[in-house]
């Protein structure tokens, strides 16, 4: 597997891989979730310009090539930290680690000299928060919360996904930053 930052002709791609793996949530009775817009090409656009935007590229032993690419992710620093603002892989390619590939990724390639990763996510859906915790990420206490969180998590239940119990998670750095 690939990760590099994307090509713009591949920012059509991460949308397709974000609505194919939102269809997840609607047997959970979440359609709302999976019928959500992924960014537009001009937010991604934005993303990339501003070093913020990877992706993956093929899977060892599947026969994919590096040509198209199958998860995504978008970072960015809030508070000192290193924000996953968003980890998509397509379905096809779920439960490989590209997920995870994806976060170290981020992680060794952190220009901003993060202390920790930081994420929000819905709390009682298996592959958000339990996922995570089981990466090393632990729950915020609302106390524990930054500034910069605390104004994502406004956002967020402005855009209504407060419907779906939703938290905050961290995790030290594991990789040193620089």
């Amino acid at each position: 597997m690939i990760i590099r930052t994307p090509a713009p002709d591949d920012l059509p791609v991460l949308r397709d891989i974000e609505r194919a793996a939102g269809e997840a949530f609607r047997a959970l009775g979440m359609a709302a979730i999976a019928d959500d817009e992924p960014p537009s090409e001009a937010e991604l656009t934005r993303y990339l310009l501003a070093g913020r935007l990877l992706a993956a590229y093929g899977e060892p032993g599947r026969g994919d090539g590096p040509e198209r690419p199958i998860g995504y992710l978008v970072r960015e620093p809030v508070d000192g930290c290193l924000h996953i603002e968003q980890v998509s892989v397509h379905p096809d390619h779920a439960r490989r680690g590209i997920g995870r590939a994806l976060i170290g990724r981020a992680e060794d390639d952190d220009r901003w000299g993060a202390a920790a990763l930081t994420l929000t996510t819905f709390a009682e859906v298996p592959w958000n928060a339990p996922y995570y915790e089981r990466l090393g990420f632990r729950v915020l206490a609302e106390d524990e919360l930054t500034p910069g969180l605390r104004e994502i998590r406004a956002d967020e239940a402005r855009r209504g996904l407060d419907r779906w119990p939703r938290v905050a998670i961290r995790r030290p750095c594991v990789t040193p930053s620089g």
